[in-house]
């Protein structure tokens, strides 16, 4: 077993392919536990890329095995009840912790320690547990699947926006060979002046996504138009991520690129990030 920080792709698509080889040999739903340190990321990458009705649940525990409370049993309990039941089918992987169920796309971990350390901002749960019933508060969503990546030794850098920030690192994004970029960004999708002009070089050879490092809420298209806001990056062919998060805009365009679909990504982040215009 792998602390859950120290997956990578190559591993977690080393799972993927087992929880479908169990399928197809008659499992009515598949769970997997792992250490929730990289649980919202893991379960995007598995509901980009399963294709199944089935559906597949992860889940963890916030407090320790060795500790008075733990509530790693009660939530692997509500992952197999979850998983078995035939409302869960069609709806993707999904997060099941602390008595809640939640979407892979929306789903943040907001806090290190807390036994609800889990929930999906703005959207909410998709369902809750209350005593044995497993009631869901919406109906599935449509889903669009992507193809398994062909090749997987291509990089992605993220980089993340703070205060007075050097510009070393985004200096050598090219040179290193990274072959996209994400950047966590302030705000509404904002960054420096000095970063701004190294995206507009950037986005010439290799794409540049621009998602929010705030937790919640989107990116804007035409709110501020000042040098390094949403609508300058745009103008210097940056992509905005909508609602989704920077981390996860990282997955997304990870998968495409090993499929051969990177020039795909304006098409996925309008549906993601459920943007109203295409950028």
């Amino acid at each position: 077993m792998a602390p859950s920080a120290s997956l990578d792709f190559n591993l977690l698509l080393e799972v993927l392919i087992w929880a479908q080889e169990q399928v197809n040999l008659g499992a009515q739903g598949v769970v997997i536990t792992q250490g929730t340190d990289t649980l919202e990321e893991a379960a995007f990458f598995f509901d980009l890329l399963w294709s199944f009705d089935v559906p597949l649940v992860l889940t963890g525990a916030m407090r320790p095995f060795v500790q008075p409370g733990t509530d790693g049993p009660a939530n692997l309990l509500d992952a197999i009840r979850v998983a078995l039941d035939t409302q869960s089918r069609k709806r993707g992987v999904l997060v099941v912790m602390n008595n809640q169920i939640h979407q892979a796309q929306h789903v943040r971990k907001g806090s290190s320690m807390a036994l609800d350390a889990f929930s999906s901002p703005l959207f909410g749960p998709a369902g809750v547990l209350v005593e044995r019933r497993i009631c869901y508060l919406r109906k599935p969503s449509p889903r669009t699947v992507l193809p398994l990546p062909r090749t997987t030794h291509h990089k992605v850098a993220f980089l993340q926006a703070s205060l007075s920030a050097d510009t070393l690192l985004l200096d050598h994004v090219l040179a290193l060979g990274y072959d996209a970029l994400v950047v966590s960004a302030f705000g509404a999708g904002h960054v420096s002046l000095e970063w701004a002009d190294l995206i507009d070089q950037i986005s010439t050879q290799i794409p540049v996504l621009v998602g929010t490092r705030t937790g919640s809420g989107s990116t804007a298209e035409a709110s501020c138009g000042f040098i390094g806001s949403e609508m300058d990056l745009i103008d210097r062919g940056a992509l905005m991520c909508g609602f989704l998060c920077p981390h996860k805009a990282r997955i997304l365009i990870w998968l495409l690129i090993g499929s051969d679909q990177g020039r795909e990504i304006s098409k996925h982040l309008q549906r993601l990030g459920m943007k109203t215009s295409d950028t």
